[in-house]
């Protein structure tokens, strides 16, 4: 992919003092420790998205969207993404026909709904395979569906479950006995029923150490605790609500929520739903009718893939940048006297890149 200078043609006008411009976000400032307090709080970092034209670095994606396609878009950069860019990964080629060969592969299709319908219980039988356990660490995607209690249904009761590895296998899935009196199937959007339930449901119990079998592949949870070990990444949207419904608890440093990951939350740093992170980022539709728990596992796995792939700094940088801009930041003497390429090298990111997953696992790589 070819890279574009940033356009530096536009200049103050009327402007006689020096400005103090950020590298990363191209903000200015009159003073240098005006840009020196921006950088203590932006955590600007080779992480965020970046502009593929002029290399600015963005908060989010969709800040980044907004800065080359939307209403009040930069006109250089909007003109050149408009022929070279891909609006699903955002990412600016060398010429229209890179574009559209890349699309072939960006654009994903919608799984195929499994629906609700005679579906049995099912368990991942890889899990006793020696080779399999010995494998490396992945991540593993979670979607659970819940049925309404209480007198007005409003209470959220555990009814389906299911999971799913990188390939879009499913792996576990299984319909969860109900732990109270169901007072709303909520039919229309799980397509779930009474019968269902009564039929294939296991309890919330035997569902849990199912789970954990597979996320802590044969290990304790100190070993998971301590270092990662075995035991894979859980993927999901809002994973909190999932975990809760399963009465679960699982290493913080292994959760990839689609829900808090900053770079795909809105540009006021609230949730997108899955459905708009599916169709933005993905290109398809998923939730036309009921929720299908299957395609949602799928999509957000999808979406974890996606944001793993990018590609920003090899492993050493990331530790070195780890560590720098917090040795300094008493030292203001020494911040003033920096350029603004020096700050955005020492300034670091305020969440795990999940571009760092694809890297080997280490005490560091854990916090530990």
């Amino acid at each position: 992919m070819e890279e574009f200078e940033p356009n530096h043609l536009k200049t103050p006008m009327v402007s006689t003092s020096t400005r103090h411009k950020c590298a990363a976000c191209f903000q200015q400032f009159k003073k240098k420790e005006n840009l020196v307090e921006h950088m203590k709080k932006s955590y600007h970092s080779v992480h965020q998205p970046k502009c593929g034209v002029c290399h600015k670095h963005c908060k989010s994606f969709e800040s980044l969207r907004e800065h080359i396609s939307g209403p009040l878009a930069k006109a250089h950069c909007s003109s050149i993404f408009a022929q070279n860019g891909c609006h699903l990964c955002l990412k600016v080629f060398e010429s229209p026909v890179s574009v559209d060969e890349h699309k072939e592969l960006c654009l994903l299709t919608a799984p195929p709904p499994l629906g609700t319908m005679n579906i049995p219980y099912t368990e991942y039988e890889a899990l006793e395979d020696e080779n399999y356990m010995s494998k490396y660490p992945e991540a593993v995607a979670i979607n659970c569906q819940m049925v309404g209690c209480g007198i007005d249904g409003s209470v959220d009761l555990l009814a389906r479950v299911c999971l799913v590895d990188e390939e879009d296998n499913m792996i576990f899935h299984t319909y969860v006995e109900p732990q109270l009196s169901v007072t709303d199937y909520r039919y229309e959007v799980t397509g779930i029923t009474e019968e269902q339930l009564k039929r294939d449901g296991m309890s919330v119990k035997e569902v849990r150490e199912k789970i954990s079998q597979i996320l802590y592949n044969g290990e304790s949870i100190g070993k998971a605790r301590l270092d990662g070990g075995k035991a894979k990444l859980l993927v999901g949207h809002n994973l909190d609500h999932a975990l809760d419904c399963l009465l679960m608890n699982y290493p913080e440093n292994l959760l990839r929520d689609t829900a808090t990951y900053r770079p795909l939350l809105k540009t006021n740093f609230m949730s997108h739903s899955l459905k708009y992170l599916t169709k933005t980022y993905l290109g398809y539709d998923i939730r036309s009718g009921s929720h299908d728990t299957f395609q949602d596992c799928v999509s957000v796995m999808r979406l974890y893939k996606r944001m793993r792939s990018q590609e920003h700094q090899d492993e050493e940088t990331a530790k070195q940048n780890h560590l720098n801009f917090d040795a300094r930041k008493s030292k203001d003497h020494d911040l003033q006297n920096m350029s603004p390429d020096e700050l955005f090298r020492i300034s670091t990111s305020n969440y795990q890149c999940w571009c760092l997953d694809s890297q080997p696992r280490t005490a560091e790589f854990y916090g530990v």
